[in-house]
């Protein structure tokens, strides 16, 4: 598994991985209405051109493909965090976040936060970090249960 820095040119393969992802792997914890509104992010251009210039974009390739990516905001947001549907249970978001929590230390931060889905939460909840509080947010018109999620930094 190689881990590097995200650019421009992995826009399209990171969509296509975060439409698939949120379909595929959070279906047992999202209705249908709610995966659609979900993964329609996808189609927000400045959105995603607004991650790629101004987030650490963090990607983790296994044998030439796109395994996992994920985002720091601001030196302590992990933002987007999706690991693709075939690589599930291989280590991948793990690799992902060591690398991330690293960059956050290295800035001196001293908390990370996150907010969490309910697929993911398990995840972080892993590696070290407590629910602050449960959340719903609306996508379209349509309510998302999220955590708001935070871990302390030595």
């Amino acid at each position: 598994m190689m881990i590097r820095k995200g650019n421009i040119n992995d826009l399209t393969e990171m969509r296509k991985l975060f439409t698939d992802t949120i379909t595929f792997i959070c279906k047992n914890d999202y209705n249908g209405d709610q995966i659609n509104a979900w993964k329609s992010g996808a189609e927000n251009e400045e959105r995603w051109l607004q991650v790629m210039n101004s987030q650490l974009v963090i990607i983790a390739k296994i044998n030439g493909q796109m395994a996992g990516f994920c985002t720091l905001d601001h030196g302590n947001y992990i933002d987007l965090f999706f690991v693709h549907k075939d690589f599930q249970q291989r280590g991948v978001a793990r690799k992902m976040y060591t690398f991330i929590e690293q960059e956050a230390i290295i800035r001196k931060e001293k908390t990370l936060t996150a907010n969490v889905s309910k697929t993911a939460r398990f995840f972080f909840e892993k590696m070290d970090f407590k629910v602050v509080q449960e959340q719903t947010v609306q996508v379209k018109g349509i309510g998302l249960i999220n955590y708001k999620m935070e871990k302390e930094l030595n």
